[in-house]
């Protein structure tokens, strides 16, 4: 009886030691993933021209982004945090990002709040099209007007160019698409 609970004991220390290792990997996967993700949600925030990316922090955890720091408007943090929402991986986005309001802050006219509208979607496409593996970014130049997406540029097949149009169609409060693509395929 006590060779069969000692010999027990054995294989319980020899699986527990087994899975250790498998366990420490998976953690370690865990860990560059959410490094990764930070890392492209800083990215997204540096090329942004509309934020001071430099007045906000991201923190990755278990595929959530967590923004902190400050802004100036209402507008800004949401812009924030829609940047970084589509990038692949985020599971979700706590925004914990203060405004810091002016004392003569004005209201935003409707022309202004559709040019922060027009501004959030180039600044969502754009980067979703530069950080696509199977697109040449690069060579795509995106417009918007009135919540619709103009895209011009060059692509390497019609695959590329489909695939663009439907990552501009797929960016929130994007009305239209006017695909100006031209197909030069390499030989």
């Amino acid at each position: 009886m006590k060779r069969s609970v000692l010999s027990l004991m054995v294989v319980g220390v020899i699986t527990a030691s087994a899975a250790s290792p498998a366990l420490a990997d998976s953690k370690w996967e865990d860990k560059a993933k959410d490094a990764w993700i930070d890392g492209k949600a800083e990215a997204t925030l540096l090329f942004n021209t509309h934020l001071n990316s430099f007045d906000i922090n991201t923190d990755v955890q278990e595929g959530v982004i967590i923004l902190t720091g400050k802004v100036d408007s209402s507008v800004d943090k949401k812009l924030a945090e829609e940047l970084v929402t589509g990038i692949d991986g985020v599971a979700s986005v706590d925004n914990r990002l203060t405004i810091i309001e002016s004392d003569d802050e004005e209201m935003i006219s409707e022309e202004t709040s559709s040019d922060l509208t027009d501004a959030k979607i180039a600044t969502v496409v754009k980067p979703r099209l530069l950080m696509d593996t199977d697109i040449s970014g690069l060579d795509i130049d995106v417009d918007v007007e009135d919540s619709e997406v103009t895209l011009k540029g060059t692509v390497g097949s019609e695959t590329e160019r489909a695939l663009a149009v439907e990552i501009a169609k797929n960016a929130s409060e994007v009305k239209s698409v006017d695909d100006q693509l031209s197909v030069v395929e390499s030989e």
